[in-house]
């Protein structure tokens, strides 16, 4: 197992900076999904990483072999480094064999050593038997498994993944997380896992880091970062969620701190030392429910809604506030229709920190 350290790391092209000043560090077998809108660098990050380009300042190190500074630059193939890429990157005139024995080729690897090291990455990745075949013969979750099975015989130290599932429909995906999930626990290395799609890193990650124009905006376990995001941006991109004007009427303690927004009183959250004043308070799905008769609560709007077998997702605008959406999880017997007045109480929320000046 190795750990990684990214240091400082910067890359332009031309006048467009792509990666700023990122900071990372992963312990040994640790799993970490780099999670961004599209353009947001973390393509270009995985590439530094995999030595595919040169960074512009700082440093990348695997353990304590710098692979990349300014003035060195280790090539992809001495990295000790295995990739998965998106399109699976198989040759099709190769058979299935071929193509996972491969790097055990390119490393002077015998023949008979091949061959035991080859069955042996099928069989883990649910493939034994599928040796002769050609890619054009697999399905696309098998055509993933045989790119899996190439990286696992190699026996890396450090293993990329680029937005692997993107292509996949979701049946397939659900499925192709598990064998992530095996294929982690089975090798023990450490994974950088690119991808756009929140469930994905949510369901894989020891811990996710979210990247904003090329800066990394928070790295967080995925519960953490859902609960308590350490920015706007990170609160709008990760999970449901609407974010509302409100007032801290403090003062704060135990974590907590009361707010007055929509007309209405609750305790949210907080960072330590929240000071009173006026904040953005993150309200997520399950911090809000239908008010009981009687109860106080805020007044809004249903606009939309959208049945999810045993649950109803109810999309709210807040009365005077047509800019905010608000969006509840309520049973699958409760009935609503758009254009319906509801009253809403506030279970719990999250005062989201505010941003650097």
């Amino acid at each position: 197992m190795a750990g990684l350290s990214v240091a400082g790391v910067d890359k332009a092209f031309g006048a467009t900076q792509a990666v700023s000043a990122v900071d990372l560090a992963l312990a040994p077998g640790e799993f970490l999904a780099v999670l961004g809108p599209s353009g947001c660098g973390k393509t270009t990050l995985l590439r530094l990483i995999a030595g595919f380009e040169r960074v512009d300042a700082g440093r990348i190190a695997l353990d304590e072999t710098v692979l990349s500074a300014p003035e060195r630059h280790v090539p992809p193939e001495r990295r000790g480094i295995g990739i998965v890429f998106q399109s699976y990157a198989l040759w099709p005139h190769m058979t299935v064999g071929r193509n996972v024995a491969y790097p055990l080729e390119v490393r002077g690897v015998t023949r008979a050593g091949r061959e035991k090291r080859v069955a042996a990455a099928l069989a883990k990745v649910g493939l034994a038997g599928y040796a002769e075949r050609r890619p054009a013969e697999l399905s696309g979750g098998q055509r993933h498994r045989v790119a899996l099975a190439r990286c696992l015989v190699m026996e890396p130290r450090f293993v990329l993944l680029d937005e692997p599932l993107s292509s996949l429909d979701p049946h397939l995906r659900q499925s192709l997380q598990d064998t992530f999930d095996d294929f982690h626990r089975m090798t023990g290395a450490g994974m950088l896992y690119i991808t756009h799609d929140q469930s994905e890193a949510m369901a894989l990650a020891d811990r996710i880091a979210v990247m904003d124009r090329g800066r990394i905006a928070q790295v967080a376990a995925p519960a953490s970062l859902y609960r308590e995001p350490a920015s706007e941006m990170v609160a709008r991109f990760v999970g449901k969620g609407g974010i509302v004007p409100a007032r801290a009427i403090g003062p704060a303690e135990s974590g907590r701190i009361p707010v007055s927004l929509l007309g209405y009183r609750a305790a949210a959250r907080c960072r330590a030392g929240q000071p009173a004043g006026a904040v953005r308070l993150l309200l997520r799905p399950e911090d809000l429910r239908l008010a009981a008769r009687g109860e106080p609560g805020f007044a809004a709007t249903v606009k939309r809604v959208r049945f999810q077998g045993g649950t109803i997702e109810a999309e709210l605008v807040p009365e005077g506030h047509r800019d905010v959406a608000l969006t509840m999880i309520t049973p699958g017997e409760a009935r609503f229709l758009p254009g319906v007045a509801v009253s809403v109480a506030i279970a719990d929320g999250w005062v989201v920190p505010s941003e650097p000046a």
